[in-house]
């Protein structure tokens, strides 16, 4: 097929570009900043093998390539707090994205593959119904920096009942002034000896002597999954208080119970606990980042400053990251948030339970929470805009029923009033 240009324009206020060659079950993908300047590159074929649960309680294979035509939406060079994301999104609510990280010295990303089963031209008789996200990290080692990762043969990468075969792998990010390196790093299947098959054929004149290649191919085994275990109540966690500084003066608060609402194979409920949550970050005069770290679980907020006539923050950003073993991972994240809304200056602060939806599959319950991301002053919260105050419960219906009863007293009077005047009889003078 032809070369076609797509072009995203991203609600940060930005152009994405998104160069797409399109081949037969390959993809070929450019991302570039605002600038012209390529941040991305990535060539790859891949196929998708899911295994479901059905309504018959049997399980299922279904395998698909990635279909030409997918949304780019969500694609991004990344900023001073993430690195480039490339995302696909196609057909009825799945999505395939990967987004980037890098140390001093190595690069690596993490696969988010969502699929839908609500798709019955792909799961007609799922039993469970709506999105399932699992994630895991590609490449598997980590690449080193300002190289390029090569992988010719087909390496599969499994999660959960997920199983991704990628192969003819060329992909860059965080080049440098935007030019693929000329340096590689391999990836280690393509650095195994191969099995070498000799055949020989013989006749009554001439003996020919023919040298294969054969890749072994892996193959899928059936696995009988037992029922999903029965949730107990979850307990309430516990209420924390954090901050950050910034050369010794205190310039974020933090008051909050924090809870991580996971839908996977098997639901994950996981509750913050204050005496080992370690708070880090960084504080800016438009950006504010707090990361909650306990143990294996991390949670990044990004607060920004919305550019209005009367200046506020919010926060914009979450990022889950729960790593479960030396080869699992689980990760979501979610750039277009608007919550937690209030006055530079202020405080934000919400008693009742809240609900923040990460993803479909990742959610946090928020309690007790009081948040001030910029101007702390004296080490202490600004007066505090409430989300919802509970006096409200209380003084609404109370002003409306006095309202309605002072129309009805209007209108008594009113009809009273009329009635006395109709029956007055007075004289005519002459």
């Amino acid at each position: 097929m032809a070369p076609r240009l797509l072009r995203v324009s991203l609600r940060c206020g930005f152009a994405l570009f998104v160069l797409v060659l399109f081949q037969t079950n390959a993809l070929d993908v450019e991302v570039k900043d605002d600038d012209n300047v390529t941040c991305l590159f990535a060539q790859w074929k891949m196929n998708i093998s899911i295994k479901y649960e059905t309504e018959g309680n049997e399980y299922k294979n279904v395998a698909f390539m990635l279909p030409t035509e997918v949304r780019y939406d969500g694609s991004t060079c990344g900023n001073e707090t993430y690195g480039p994301i490339l995302a696909l999104e196609f057909e009825e609510g799945h999505s395939w994205v990967i987004s980037f990280t890098k140390t001093s010295n190595t690069y690596q990303g993490i696969i988010s593959f969502t699929y839908n089963t609500n798709d019955t031209k792909l799961f007609p008789d799922a039993k469970r119904k709506g999105p399932i996200t699992i994630a895991v990290k590609y490449p598997v080692q980590p690449v080193k920096l300002y190289t390029v990762f090569s992988c010719h043969d087909m390496e599969s990468v499994e999660s959960d009942n997920i199983t991704q075969e990628i192969w003819n792998v060329t992909l860059q990010t965080f080049l440098e002034d935007g030019s693929l390196s000329s340096k590689k790093t391999i990836c280690d299947i393509d650095t195994m000896p191969t099995t070498t098959t000799t055949t020989t054929t013989t006749s009554t004149t001439t003996t020919t002597q023919v040298t294969t290649n054969t890749t072994t191919v892996p193959t899928t085994t059936t696995v009988t999954f037992p029922p999903l275990p029965t949730l107990q109540p979850i307990e309430r966690p516990a209420t924390g208080s954090y901050s950050l500084t910034n050369n010794t003066v205190v310039c974020l608060l933090a008051t909050m119970a924090l809870q991580l609402n996971i839908s996977q194979k098997v639901p994950l409920v996981i509750n913050y606990n204050p005496n080992t949550t370690v708070a880090s970050g960084s504080c800016g005069s438009s950006v504010s980042v707090l990361t909650l770290t306990d143990g294996s679980c991390r949670v990044e907020f990004v607060f920004a400053v919305k550019n209005t006539s009367a200046e506020t923050f919010f926060l914009r950003e979450v990022n889950i990251t729960i790593i479960e073993s030396r080869n699992a991972t689980l990760s979501a994240a979610n750039r277009s948030l608007n919550y937690w809304e209030a006055s530079l200056g202020s405080s934000y602060m919400c008693q009742k339970e809240e609900t923040l939806i990460v993803t479909p599959g990742y959610k946090m319950n928020i309690f007790d929470l009081k948040i001030q991301p910029f101007d702390v002053k004296d080490n202490q919260y600004a007066a505090a805009e409430d989300c919802s105050p509970d006096v409200d419960n209380f003084f609404v219906p109370i002003v409306v029923g006095a309202a309605l009863a002072g129309l009805i007293l209007l209108v008594l009077m009113a009809y009273f009033f009329g009635r006395k005047t109709r029956h007055y009889v007075g004289y005519e003078q002459f």
